[in-house]
């Protein structure tokens, strides 16, 4: 029994190298999975679940046929696909989880999110974060027309890419502090998130007790998947040219 995990895909018209790897992904090794794990920001923007982009319709047929060839698919909100929802769903045959959510196969016990709350040293981001994910804020939203959220989404994408240029390095990353309350309050001795796009295996002791922090990468040069077995966890690189994966194996840092 397999359980596969990506995130940050950022699927997109503009790149389609990498929806032609994720279609082969799907058509291909995917298919051997019990389960596909998508930890946020499967879109560059996601405007809703009435989005009309062929290029998106395009993947949730690829989904589908996932889903119909028998493979669970859960899904989790990132920052830039926040508002996917039950129309999305319907259409992949997927499940959307909370985030963070638990997940347990191979006698562990994994601590599943997309990573970005735990950037709490970014303050302005995380009031943006707080407030787009509001109901309130996301039914004004989705009650505009696809051409308004389109504009708007345009715009938020620019202003993003304004801030996260002028921010250092470690202001965008995960909080240390962070990463032990998560581990102490789901109690669990395995974390995975992506969002950082620093993809890596990292072991922690917290409280005197060993834990280990995997980061899955995003898809722009090459894919990242981490693979879940009864061997354990590895998080490996996908070239997109021919040639091997490169896999680094849980408990032992990149």
């Amino acid at each position: 029994m397999t359980l596969l995990v990506v995130s940050d895909l950022h699927l997109d018209a503009a790149r389609p190298e990498i929806a032609e790897q994720f279609d082969a992904f799907l058509a291909g090794r995917a298919r051997a999975a019990r389960a596909l794990y998508v930890l946020g920001d499967l879109f560059e923007v996601w405007i809703g679940d009435d989005d009309p982009d062929p290029h998106k319709r395009a993947i949730v047929a690829s989904l589908k046929a996932l889903s119909d060839a028998g493979v669970k698919l859960y899904f989790m909100r990132g920052n830039r696909d926040f508002l996917l929802g039950e129309r999305f769903c319907r259409d992949t045959g997927g499940e959307l989880l909370t985030d963070p959510s638990i997940a347990t196969a191979h006698g562990k016990r994994v601590l599943l999110t997309h990573g970005d709350a735990l950037c709490t040293d970014d303050a302005p981001y995380q009031r943006l974060r707080a407030l787009v994910r509001e109901p309130r804020w996301q039914t004004q939203f989705l009650a505009l027309s696809v051409t308004q959220r389109e504009s708007l989404a345009a715009e938020a994408r620019a202003g993003s890419k304004a801030h996260t240029s002028g921010q250092p390095a470690m202001l965008m990353d995960v909080n240390a502090r962070a990463i032990e309350r998560v581990f102490r309050e789901a109690n669990v001795d395995w974390l995975v998130h992506g969002h950082t796009h620093r993809p890596g295996v990292t072991p922690l002791l917290v409280d005197g007790r060993p834990r280990t922090r995997l980061v899955t990468g995003d898809w722009y040069s090459q894919g990242s998947v981490l693979t879940w077995d009864a061997d354990g966890l590895r998080l490996e690189a996908l070239p997109r040219a021919p040639g091997a994966a490169r896999a680094v194996q849980a408990g032992a840092p990149e």
